[in-house]
């Protein structure tokens, strides 16, 4: 990250048991793709940052390596089954019900192969709106998740930094 970014700590894995309702192929897929989690894929990395120009600020990098077909399926499959339901609830163990949407955005050609989506989740009244781009370079795959505008901002970057990592390997 450049300048005005620090890196947030890891947070401790959150276990709570989420509940996917109205959206039959996601509840299939797992409650971490339902609220924009991991990818079920074995080499990976993840770091969070927060950037200095405000709240709701975070900004998170995770690398996933594996072959190109598998990182293909699966990541296409996670984004497919994301926006095939555009409204959808999810009930988990320490907050009350959400409704998130779902919309399929497009993004720059940066790689291979490229997905992004806008997840807004609104709960109690309040809603925040998270944008999730991926990129897959060969046998790579860098996902950055956060507010629309940072992830925009950094999401180049992030993908030249993929690259480094693939040609290295």
């Amino acid at each position: 990250m450049d300048e005005g970014y620090t890196r947030a700590p890891q947070r401790p894995a959150q276990h709570d048991d989420v509940t996917v309702i109205g959206c039959p192929a996601l509840e299939r897929l797992g409650s971490e793709a339902a609220v924009g989690g991991g990818f079920d894929l074995p080499h990976k990395a993840k770091a969070s940052f927060t950037y200095a120009g405000g709240s709701d600020s975070e900004v998170a990098e995770e690398l996933y390596s594996d072959t190109e077909g598998k990182l293909s399926r699966s990541v296409g499959r996670i984004f497919e089954t994301m926006t095939s339901c555009p409204i959808y609830q999810i009930l988990t163990s320490s907050t009350a019900l959400s409704t998130v949407t779902t919309q399929k955005v497009l993004t720059a050609r940066l790689g291979d192969e490229q997905w992004s989506q806008l997840l807004t989740f609104a709960t109690g009244g309040r809603s925040s709106i998270v944008k999730q781009t991926a990129v897959r370079i060969g046998t790579v795959v860098v996902v950055i998740s956060g507010s629309p505008g940072l992830v925009d901002a950094n999401v180049r970057r992030a993908v030249a930094k993929a690259a480094v990592v693939r040609s290295t390997r």
